[in-house]
């Protein structure tokens, strides 16, 4: 089965934007460009709200992750109000993301990435198949904003795989949802072998 690994660049106090959606507060480098190529080389789908997909079209993204359309890289745009003319180079569903996203996961394919916010993230963690969460913590309190997290309904325990500094006073800290954590190794071994 496949994994899906909800995650972002956020503010200590958990925002993914400023209030007027401003992330001129993040920090880039080196290192956070190589952890961010080793995860990406897993990657063949992007999941995303219909939010995030504004931003991303809006800086000249599109189908492919938000950066150059890949034939290899899917991306799916989950919205209501959406048209499908408005998600060239994706695919829209306006069917329900927690069954449309645990059908994804038994077909064949790489990792899947959900890219944004936390609505979408919120219903993918009510639906229980989020398996890993992924966050750059920056050295900054933004007060307000675009929270990462929102209420999935239930408490979700995770066990920590990975924590490091980066560059900037960042804080590169990986998780595993518990439950998910036996599948998960079984999975790489036999990736591995």
């Amino acid at each position: 089965m496949r994994t899906v690994t909800y995650g972002a660049a956020c503010s200590l106090d958990g925002f993914i934007t400023a209030a007027d959606g401003a992330i001129d507060w993040l920090h880039f480098s080196k290192d956070v460009g190589e952890v961010m190529r080793k995860y990406m080389a897993g990657v063949d789908t992007f999941l995303m709200g219909r939010k995030t997909w504004d931003v991303v079209r809006a800086q000249g993204g599109g189908g492919g992750g938000g950066g150059k359309a890949s034939s290899k890289i899917k991306t799916f745009v989950f919205s209501r109000t959406l048209d499908p003319k408005d998600v060239s180079g994706a695919q829209l569903v306006k069917d329900n993301a927690g069954e449309f996203v645990r059908n994804l996961k038994s077909q064949e394919g790489g990792k899947i990435c959900v890219m944004g916010g936390g609505i979408l993230g919120q219903s993918l963690f009510e639906a229980g198949v989020i398996d890993e969460v992924g966050l750059n913590i920056h050295p900054i309190l933004l007060g307000s904003g675009v929270p990462l997290f929102r209420d999935a309904g239930r408490r979700i325990k995770l066990q920590m795989t990975e924590c490091r500094t980066l560059d900037g006073g960042c804080i590169l800290a990986d998780y595993l949802v518990i439950g998910k954590a036996a599948a998960t190794r079984k999975r790489k071994r036999t990736r591995a072998a």
